[in-house]
């Protein structure tokens, strides 16, 4: 018979992991997430496998918590491969190079971080979809910023500010139908509940972004952007007709069809639009004396599994553009097992829930109960590594202390959101974190601090909390008694 785990076996591979993480980092710096990490994350599931042994597991028990918990990311994993052919044959066929010339035309460098947060919040908001708005919309617009000479650290922050609004107030979206489902509420109920933190959040976000715009200085960013549209319009035969790829996938989206399926068919529809439309382009990167046929078919091809590389006078539009591929993705994929290895085996074997029910005890005031909630996300969302299991398990183990303690459940399906889907993409080792980096090229450590609707919303929620602003309470004969 198993044994209950103690609280100091619960911490021991919780603070020897954020250790190792912390070196990491110290260490190697940027590239901690290239091999250090994994590391890390291996070495802390060996640790808690051996405590779990110790309090009565087999290693039978143990690796089929494992493959468990490995088989929940295999879905993530798919659409990582399916964006990576997805960004490899949308450089080739001259999308993403379209949508970057275009917003070099639209778009002001004094406004553009808040544009960029505002086009970002409306796509996702449109397709549920933050994954989707960063691999398309959000690619575009650091290409934008890489014209404009501007921040890659902001602009990513923004991207992403904007795509969790969207996705967090999306009928659409998951995570926005997970929440509720999870704390038994209503969606609608709940999306209408989630605005009286989201809207102030989200307007504090733009109105920042709006005042590091206005503080860049942009006296040569319109020979900047002069000389990317040339380069661009050079390198590519543009129009508006190689959008067709994005506004497919779009619609895809919004008629709620996988994102898997969804996103590949973008993928192979940009290698068709590439051989259509780019053809030069397609040819001059194929072998000389080959039947045309077959060049195109090979180098779409590579397209999808090891991306594109362009040779202009920019570098910096050679970095932008020459990527892509699945091969670009197998190490967040990697970053992505190891991660939900530990988290699987830590939470299998009922250590994560005993550092909760030490977190929980003493809270009584709703201050507390929403504080600790959104706290206990964010751990969930640090050692499991997967926002699912940041919305899932506090879930499920905060819904009867809402209700025994007068609460609404609109306030545990709110407070899930708040901490669960909103710091998934700020954490590097987690799947929304590696996702973000592995598209955006930018680490969320950069990025961190100027993702600002994501860190500004989970405290905002704490403090009406605390405050007593928009808290439901329930009346006594629902209460149970303890």
């Amino acid at each position: 018979m198993n044994k209950s785990p103690s609280l100091l076996d619960a911490l021991i591979p919780i603070v020897l992991l954020i250790v190792m993480m912390g070196s990491a980092v110290y260490f190697f710096g940027d590239s901690s997430s290239y091999g250090p990490n994994q590391v890390a994350l291996l070495i802390a599931m060996g640790i808690t496998a051996i405590i779990a042994i110790k309090n009565g597991y087999t290693w039978s028990e143990i690796e089929q918590i494992i493959v468990k918990g490995i088989s929940m990311s295999l879905g993530a994993c798919l659409i990582l491969l399916a964006v990576g052919s997805l960004i490899g044959t949308w450089m080739l066929a001259g999308t993403v190079p379209t949508l970057i010339y275009y917003g070099l035309e639209l778009l002001n460098p004094s406004y553009f971080y808040a544009a960029t947060c505002l086009i970002c919040a409306i796509v996702a908001l449109s397709i549920g979809s933050s994954w989707t708005t960063a691999a398309t919309v959000g690619v575009a617009l650091m290409g934008i910023a890489t014209g404009m000479d501007l921040s890659p650290a902001i602009t990513a922050g923004a991207v992403i500010s904007g795509a969790y609004f969207g996705d967090k107030v999306s009928p659409l979206s998951e995570t926005t139908n997970l929440a509720p489902a999870v704390a038994g509420t209503d969606l609608f109920e709940h999306i209408k509940y989630m605005l009286w933190t989201t809207i102030p959040s989200f307007v504090i976000a733009l109105i920042l972004f709006l005042v590091l715009g206005l503080s860049e200085d942009i006296t040569q960013s319109s020979d900047r952007i002069a000389d990317m549209q040339s380069l661009l319009s050079s390198s590519f035969s543009l129009g508006l007709h190689l959008l067709v790829p994005l506004f497919v996938l779009l619609a895809l989206a919004i008629k709620k069809m996988p994102a898997f399926p969804a996103v590949f068919i973008g993928a192979l529809l940009g290698g068709l639009w590439a051989v259509l439309f780019q053809s030069d382009v397609v040819m001059s990167m194929g072998s000389e004396g080959v039947h045309s046929a077959i060049t195109a078919l090979t180098v779409v091809w590579t397209a999808m599994f090891d991306g594109v590389s362009f040779s202009t006078p920019d570098e910096n539009l050679n970095s932008l553009l020459s990527r892509g591929g699945m091969s670009s993705m197998l190490n967040t994929i990697w970053l992505i097992i190891c991660a939900m290895a530990f988290g699987a085996v830590l939470e299998g074997t009922g250590l994560l829930k005993r550092v909760v029910n030490a977190v929980l005890k003493g809270a009584h005031s709703a201050g507390a109960m929403v504080s600790r909630t959104i706290f206990t996300c964010i751990g969930t969302n640090l050692i499991t590594a997967d926002q699912y299991m940041a919305i899932v398990m506090p879930g499920r183990m905060y819904k009867e202390e809402f209700e025994m303690r007068g609460l609404d459940q609109l306030n545990l399906s709110r407070s899930l959101e708040d901490g669960g889907t909103l710091t998934s993409p700020l954490i590097p080792w987690n799947t929304c974190g590696a996702y973000m980096h592995g598209v955006l090229m930018v680490h969320p450590l950069q990025y961190l601090f100027y993702a600002f609707f994501n860190v500004i919303n989970p405290i905002l929620a704490i403090i009406y909390a605390y405050v007593g602003i928009k808290i439901l309470r329930i009346t006594p004969p629902k209460l149970k008694t303890v």
